[in-house]
């Protein structure tokens, strides 16, 4: 009888388990009517659709239905130019956070959002979300992430109610992907945010435990003959600019020019920009890089972050090489100094073609071409000038074939290729990515194998590989990776790579909660070995234990700390920057923790100390981020950010003496303060602040030259002054207009100043005297793109 009783327990359980894991289902409704979206929902149609309820909550507690007073209740409908989503969402209104924020900034509100994927394919999502103050955000997402820099042109509108606050799209096809099938079958899933208690629902449950989220959702029916329409968009632009400095005249520059957006099929899209403007895209966070690597740098332009998920595999582009600093060198004969060289090329065009087969094959190219630029030289005897050519005719091209497969896993062949005009070298990268996975998203086995090619004086030849095997799933995780990249392994013509040369080993292990428990919503510990080593010489370049912890309390404040040990000496063979030669680094101990009490309240707090401490007396480093923020209303917010950093007995590279590498012993002192803030007129104008002010100082205490087995030893006969003061400002103050869906009008005044000096100076209003005093230069800038449907152009005529 107990075996019998045992089988039929397991055969229950077996079939709950099935019946959980089984895909929600709704109907759409065919809609004759005329929709008004004006958040009322009072058209007959709406009363005959089939709802969608039920929903469960995402995180913190995974699995929880939603409670009776918070039920959502969900209706879909479409016709021949558009599908309708309604959406009632139960709560106490008078709770319900709503702050304006900027498009594609969630902010402090509640939210709703569709999820659709008119394949059904599990591999790309197109993503609609909107606040309960109206704001809109979209995305892109696939297995690796969400891009928000991708826009659509859409409508909705939101309404609080005495039961809480409702939500009605209207996403045109145009802005979707679907086959041209008669009987549709589309992925769909529906997301409910309630800020106020950090909780988030979806309409399919969503299992934590899965690795993959992307291919847990629901099954939207009921859709008939309809066509995929035109998708072809112009987004025709003019900007007007005043530019000013107190050593020039002031200029003024009008530009135009015109993005293209076409949809060669159901499929894949084609972007085109002609004559680009970037003028108004956000200023980078410049420091003074004392290092031997450059400072890489966030893409802020559109065409280069909208859609480009596909372009990024095996992780060869980076996007600011094209239109960056001239390559070239000037040879400079007897009596001549270069009297202007350009920072940047300019962009002449660009295109991108991308999108994914309804049997999982995505295939993206994308092309750019830069103009040739020179620098001008002035020979003082002759009084002449002449221009040299420090950057020819550019092609930059970027090729990417990604097979997807089971819904999880895929296999990539990515090449990038940059052909230059003339002697100027060429260079070619090519890679194949995997990232698989098993059917139940359990284990993950994901690596690649990348080849480069320098066609230059000396052509080159370099490659490398990377593994990784990793259980995904549960509460106990781990893995263990390896990279292996060989001497001339070279990516930087269109990507950025640091260091080459080395192999490495990285075993790691996690746990994490993934239900609620009486102190944290959420607790994740992780733990790894990192052990890096030089191929020619054998020695460790990094050697450390890294543990740190991520948790957030029952209040929703976030709090994190680690440690990371470096127990070993290790080499570093890229500070003496001389190939072949190295510097020792001593043993040391980095720790920090980081508090985030909850942005939901009006005042937050955010707040990180640092220390690192080493062997090697009064080598240290001490670090303090400090960052109020105050949420005066839902329009206005404010952010103060403070970073301090105290480098004591630093040893860096500082000169070459003869054959002599010469090091530095200093104590560098670096301050950032930074502003923003946000005033939201409606939902759709906002007026922005952004400023930062970034200032260091070093004194050298003492010169040091390097020896053959790394040691540094006193140096008395190096005596350049190498102290320094730098100061970096960068002020911008914007209104923005979303006038019309996917037009805007754009204001914006920008001023930034720079000083280099070659002497420490301390005092802080001084510094900041100085900074404006010659140095300031602005910029102010008007700029209209309008967004043209050739859908609804075409009955303009």
């Amino acid at each position: 009888m107990n075996f019998i009783k045992a089988k039929f327990l397991i055969l229950c359980l077996f079939l709950f388990a099935i019946c959980s894991a089984q895909k929600r289902s709704l109907t759409a409704v065919k809609n004759s009517e005329k929709i008004s979206i004006d958040g009322v929902m009072n058209e007959p149609i709406w009363a005959t659709a089939n709802t969608a309820t039920n929903f469960v909550m995402f995180e913190p507690d995974n699995g929880k239905p939603a409670d009776s007073s918070r039920q959502t209740f969900v209706k879909v409908l479409y016709d021949d130019e558009a599908i309708y989503i309604s959406a009632i969402m139960l709560d106490d209104p008078a709770t319900i956070l709503k702050e304006m924020a900027q498009r594609d900034n969630f902010g402090t509100a509640d939210h709703f959002g569709v999820f659709i994927n008119g394949f059904n394919d599990g591999q790309q999502d197109f993503r609609f979300f909107v606040s309960s103050a109206g704001v809109q955000m979209d995305c892109l997402a696939t297995q690796d992430g969400e891009d928000y820099s991708w826009d659509a042109i859409w409508f909705s509108e939101t309404r609080i109610t005495d039961t809480g606050w409702v939500a009605e799209m209207k996403i045109p096809y145009g802005a979707l992907r679907f086959s041209e099938k008669d009987i549709q079958y589309w992925g769909i899933n529906f997301f409910r945010e309630i800020r106020k208690d950090r909780q988030k629902y979806t309409w399919n449950p969503i299992d934590r435990n899965i690795g993959s989220f992307i291919v847990q959702t629901g099954l939207l029916e009921g859709i008939r003959e309809i066509e995929p329409p035109t998708r072809l968009f112009f987004i025709p632009y003019s900007s007007f600019y005043l530019s000013d400095n107190k050593n020039e005249k002031a200029e003024a520059q009008l530009k135009g020019g015109m993005d293209i957006k076409y949809g060669i099929n159901d499929s894949f899209t084609l972007d085109a920009i002609l004559v680009p403007d970037f003028g108004q895209t956000a200023f980078d966070n410049v420091v003074l890089n004392l290092g031997p690597f450059e400072q890489q740098f966030n893409e802020n332009r559109p065409f280069f972050t909208e859609g480009t998920d596909i372009f990024n595999k095996g992780g060869l582009l980076y996007t600011r090489r094209i239109g960056g600093r001239p390559t070239g060198g000037v040879a400079l004969g007897e009596n001549e100094s270069v009297v202007e060289r350009p920072s940047a090329v300019n962009l002449l065009n660009a295109i991108k073609v991308s999108g994914r087969t309804s049997e999982g094959l995505g295939i993206g190219v994308m092309n750019a071409i830069t103009e040739r630029t020179y620098a001008k030289v002035f020979n003082a005897a002759t009084g002449q000038f002449r221009d040299v050519m420090v950057e020819p005719l550019v092609n930059y091209n970027v090729t990417v074939f990604d097979q997807r497969f089971r819904k999880n896993s895929s296999v990539a062949f990515v090449n990038t290729n940059v052909v230059r005009d003339g002697s100027f070298r060429d260079a070619n990268v090519s890679a194949i990515v995997y990232d698989l996975n098993t059917r139940a998203n359990t284990y993950n086995l994901s690596g690649d194998m990348k080849f480069s090619y320098l066609n230059d004086v000396t052509d080159k030849t370099g490659y490398s590989s990377f593994i990784s095997a990793s259980k995904t799933s549960g509460r106990y995780r781990y893995g263990i990776s390896s990279y292996y990249v060989s001497k001339d392994f070279d990516i930087n013509d269109l990507g950025i790579i640091f260091t080459t040369n080395y192999h490495t080993i990285r075993p790691s292990f996690s746990y994490r909660i993934l239900n609620p428990t009486k102190l944290f919503n959420t607790f994740q510990l992780n733990t790894a070995f990192y052990s890096e080593f030089h191929n020619d010489a054998g020695k460790m370049q990094a050697g450390r234990i890294d543990f740190n912890v991520n948790s957030t309390t029952r209040k929703n404040d976030y709090i994190g700390y680690g440690v990371e040990i470096n127990p070993f000496k290790t080499f570093d063979f890229y500070e003496p920057r001389i190939t072949g030669r190295y510097v020792q680094n001593p043993r040391s101990v980095y720790s920090f923790i980081y508090f985030s009490s909850n942005y939901n309240r009006k005042f937050a707090l955010d707040v990180q100390p640092e220390l690192w401490v080493s062997e090697e007396k009064g080598r240290n480093y001490y670090g303090l981020l400090v960052s109020p923020r105050y949420r005066f209303n839902d329009k206005l917010l404010l952010v103060y950010s403070y970073n301090y950093g105290l480098d004591t007995d630093n040893k860096g590279w500082v000169a070459f003496q003869d054959e002599d590498i010469i090091f530095t012993r200093r104590d560098r002192t670096t301050v950032t303060n930074s502003l923003s803030g946000k005033y939201a007129i409606n939902n759709k104008m906002t007026i922005n602040l952004t400023a930062r002010h970034y200032w260091t100082y070093g004194e050298n205490l003492q010169f040091l030259t390097l020896q053959d087995d790394g040691t540094l030893a006193a140096n008395t006969t190096f005596d350049e002054n190498r102290d320094f003061t730098y100061n970096a400002w960068n002020f911008d103050l914007s209104y923005t207009w979303w006038f019309a869906p996917g037009s805007q009008i754009s204001v914006l005044y920008r001023n930034n100043a720079a000083t280099d000096l070659e002497y420490v100076s301390t005092n802080y209003g001084r510094n900041f005297e100085n900074l404006f005093r010659d140095n300031l230069a602005s910029v102010f800038s008007i700029s209209l793109r309008y967004y043209i449907d050739y859908n609804i152009a075409k009955n303009w005529i």
